[in-house]
């Protein structure tokens, strides 16, 4: 039985002349985990809001077709009554969450359907236990991380066990441990719930090897509808900027079939002679000259200290009010034109730390130094869009600058989640220079090429002078962009170095590539990682 069925659905957002979605055709089977990918913009998220009902019920506009959610036609019933069948969790989080404490948030669901006490206090313990949230219950949602404000919206959704769960980017705020344990339990709600999957994601290389089948979107139609590998093989064809990284790798090295995990990656290699044996040095030949050569700086800060500083945190501690602490003695000074990387667990501190640089709150103890003004994005794109249309927000020199002269005319809140995040960063921005640039989860919603472009830009700004810090999960980011990666735990700093040091050759916070290639030779990114390959072929073959 489908649990999702969608028929010549096509949807057009209020005041706005192209649809989001063309002729839609797409069905869910019981206990499927079906992946929805493409570029931003490219109708995902409205995909979801169809399935749960909120389009047209809630964002208006002209719909035709059909769509039927575990046996309820969206036409006849609202987003209250098929919240029942599909729990949902979309792109802003912070927005879901409603009550007061954790714990309040997960039952709530739960009590609006009338379920007994008794219920209720299990369902929402088996919620909280499967995403390792047990020790948040009694927290004030308010002073949650993005991450954990993420698994707790999450909770609620799959608290009433609905048959069908839609899910926008949710791991797009985890930490690596989280999101890959997240997909795992995922796939354990299907094979043992038999709950059915629907799930928008750009970071395609943590899901694929959960995935039955890819569903790629391209500007509002179904591109393409195939499983795990034989998608990546029509993203080689069709769409590069869809493939994963691994899938790069193979495809610049000369290798086939593409992978869709890790593992299939490494046994293919092993396959072809080109990955050491365990215990085995890496060939001499693995060794690649850095692309950047700038001596990283460990930052530590120092009186006296003749080097300018654009930030700079003096043992900094920050407190909630009933005693817990975000930050513990924090010492970090980021000097003009660094690019560093914030990385580490969530609730490890990267967003206090950044609140701290910018103003937005004072350590407890401690000092923090600006040199000039701090540019500061946060995790919620939609608090920084105020206006009616998005070109009230800005100058369309601006608009055009970030690619979205394209939808001056919508209402910003009928963006997709990759549009918000580079209109709200272009409005961050626009003001006078800023001495420091600091940017928390700045990818979520954004694919690869608009990645790259981000990636790009953060290294033209610290080129004129300012520093640029970003909290990111995103390793492949941190590679694209930093040169020097941060790790944070607990409220302290656990590691300050290169990004070689840091994302090659670890389990979690590393690349796909250097998990692929066990970090040899300091390569993070499919290109100099494919040139290794290459190189180990003419070692090879060499008589």
């Amino acid at each position: 039985m489908n649990v999702l069925t969608v028929e010549r659905l096509t949807y057009r957002y209020p005041d706005v002349t192209e649809p989001a979605l063309r002729d839609v055709n797409l069905s869910v089977g019981e206990g499927e985990l079906v992946v929805v990918c493409g570029l931003s913009a490219s109708g995902k998220s409205t995909l979801l809001r169809a399935a749960s009902g909120l389009v047209p019920h809630f964002h208006g506009g002209e719909i035709s077709g059909r769509v039927v959610t575990d046996g309820l036609d969206t036409r006849e019933h609202g987003p209250g009554e098929i919240a029942a069948r599909c729990g949902a969790l979309f792109q802003d989080p912070e927005t879901q969450v409603v009550m007061g404490t954790v714990r309040a948030e997960l039952a709530f669901p739960l009590e609006n359907r009338g379920e007994p006490a008794a219920a209720v206090a299990r369902g929402v313990e088996e919620a909280a236990l499967a995403l390792g949230i047990a020790h948040l219950l009694d927290r004030p949602t308010h002073e949650l991380s993005g991450g954990e404000l993420q698994r707790v919206a999450l909770g609620a959704a799959l608290a009433g066990r609905p048959a069908l769960v839609a899910l926008d980017e949710p791991t797009s705020q985890l930490d690596p441990v989280a999101g890959d344990e997240l997909v795992w339990l995922l796939r354990r709600l299907n094979e043992e719930w038999g709950t059915s999957i629907l799930l928008a994601e750009h970071r395609l290389e943590r899901c694929l090897p959960a995935a039955d089948r890819v569903v790629a979107l391209d500007r509002g139609t179904v591109a393409c509808d195939a499983r795990p590998r034989e998608f990546l093989e029509w993203a080689a064809a069709h769409s590069r900027a869809l493939q994963t990284p691994g899938a790069q790798l193979f495809g610049r090295a000369g290798l086939r079939p593409p992978p869709a995990s890790v593992k299939e990656a490494r046994a293919t290699l092993r396959d072809h002679g080109l990955l050491p044996r365990t215990g085995e040095d890496a060939s001499p030949r693995d060794a690649a000259p850095s692309g950047d050569a700038r001596p990283v700086k460990r930052g530590l800060f120092r009186r006296g200290a003749r080097e300018p500083r654009a930030v700079e945190l003096d043992r900094a501690w920050f407190e909630w009010p009933e005693g817990r602490a975000a930050l513990r003695g924090l010492t970090l000074a980021v000097s003009p034109g660094e690019r560093v990387a914030l990385m580490g667990r969530n609730g490890a501190g990267k967003s206090t730390l950044l609140r701290l640089a910018a103003g937005l709150a004072q350590p407890t103890r401690g000092r923090v130094r600006a040199a000039g003004r701090v540019a500061l994005l946060l995790q919620a794109p939609g608090d920084y869009l105020v206006r009616e249309h998005v070109r009230e927000e800005l100058p369309a020199a601006f608009l055009e600058a970030a690619g979205l002269s394209h939808v001056a005319d919508r209402h910003p809140g009928d963006l997709s989640g990759g549009e918000r995040q580079r209109l709200a960063l272009a409005i961050v921005l626009a003001g006078d220079p800023a001495a420091a640039v600091c940017l928390d989860e700045p990818t979520r919603g954004m694919d690869r090429g608009h990645k790259g472009a981000l990636a790009a830009h953060l290294r033209e700004l610290a080129a004129t002078g300012a520093a640029v810090l970003v909290a990111t999960h995103d390793a492949e980011l941190a590679a694209a962009f930093a040169d020097r990666v941060v790790l944070l735990g607990d409220g302290e700093v656990v590691a300050d170095g290169a990004p070689a040091d840091i994302l090659g050759g670890g389990w979690y916070f590393a690349t796909e590539t250097a998990r692929i290639l066990g970090g040899a030779g300091g390569v993070l990114e499919p290109a100099p990682g494919a040139d290794l390959l290459r190189r180990r072929m003419t070692v090879e073959v060499a008589p």
